[in-house]
């Protein structure tokens, strides 16, 4: 066989075993993202009761300007901090990229720079991002598993919270991309720290119970200083929790998209060379037959 054939089908056969590779990663991905959703479906249970909790409190007007350290602290911002959620790894398309190009559209139109910035960052390829040009990234998580437990999320929470508490930062947003559908996500930026009165009147506006908004004129036992203490900090875990929950789940459709635009090129690609190679062995037969019958006509 000619050496330009044999090249040909040793393409042919890489292509096909690359083939098979992206599109068992596909499967993969697409079980991964069955999986966030149903988990995601028992979240918004829990999250939902949390934010119902948070709503009478605001209607009640119990939730104030808040005390220092706390949660509702709200002070001159001198440092802003963002906490980027990307993936560890690539393979997933555009994922990583769009969250990082808009995160910096993001500080640019906020007038954020390296000097009032303090990023932090969930996922390898945000930390990297960041660090290589400059930024300080006061915190770095990696290694979230493909459907994120509670007790996972809590331990981020606890340190995202102890540094605003510390005054590392003056106020957090948090930076991911939205699960929309399976082909298609939207960047979201979403502030988190302080719990401001925004954040709440939304809470209040969203919940609801049936066709009947919930009413807050109740008694509260015990005081309103103990139920903020306890309910503040799990509403920030909820918030926290249901922004990487999303993004994950973004990750998982486009880590399963990615891989499907593979498997479909390495099958156009394997359709050009199958043709490539019928086209070089149909001329090589050609002109073996001229060769032949050139030689039989000789002999004649």
């Amino acid at each position: 066989m000619p050496a330009s054939l044999q090249d040909i089908e040793r393409r042919i056969s890489s292509t096909k075993k690359t083939g098979q590779i992206t599109s068992a990663m596909q499967m993969v991905s697409t079980a991964k993202l069955s999986q966030i959703q149903r988990h995601t479906t028992g979240y918004q249970a829990y999250a939902s009761k949390v934010e119902a909790v948070v709503s009478h409190l605001a209607a009640s007007h119990v939730l104030g300007a808040g005390a220092k350290g706390s949660l509702l602290e709200q002070r001159p911002v001198k440092q802003t901090g963002i906490l980027v959620v990307t993936s560890d790894r690539g393979l997933v398309g555009s994922y990583n990229s769009n969250v990082l190009k808009q995160t910096i559209d993001f500080m640019e139109k906020h007038e954020l720079t390296i000097e009032n910035t303090v990023m932090l960052a969930v996922g390898g390829t945000g930390a990297d991002f960041f660090k290589k040009r400059g930024y300080n990234v006061a915190y770095e998580y990696r290694g979230v598993t493909d459907v994120p437990t509670f007790a996972e999320i809590r331990e981020i929470v606890k340190s995202v919270t102890s540094m605003y508490g510390s005054e590392v930062y003056d106020e957090l947003f948090v930076a991911y991309n939205h699960y929309v559908n399976r082909i298609s996500n939207e960047y979201r930026a979403v502030q988190m720290l302080p719990i401001t009165g925004a954040t709440l009147d939304e809470a209040t506006a969203n919940t609801e119970a049936g066709d009947e908004k919930l009413h807050a004129a109740y008694e509260m036992d015990p005081s309103p200083e103990e139920i903020l203490h306890a309910v503040l900090p799990q509403y920030a875990e909820s918030l926290l929790y249901g922004a990487i929950l999303d993004a994950k789940t973004a990750e998982h459709a486009s880590s399963a998209n990615a891989m499907s635009s593979a498997s479909d090129n390495a099958k156009d690609v394997i359709a050009r060379l199958e043709l490539q190679f019928n086209r070089a062995r149909q001329a090589a037969i050609t002109t073996e037959i001229t060769e032949i019958t050139g030689g039989m006509a000789a002999l004649e």
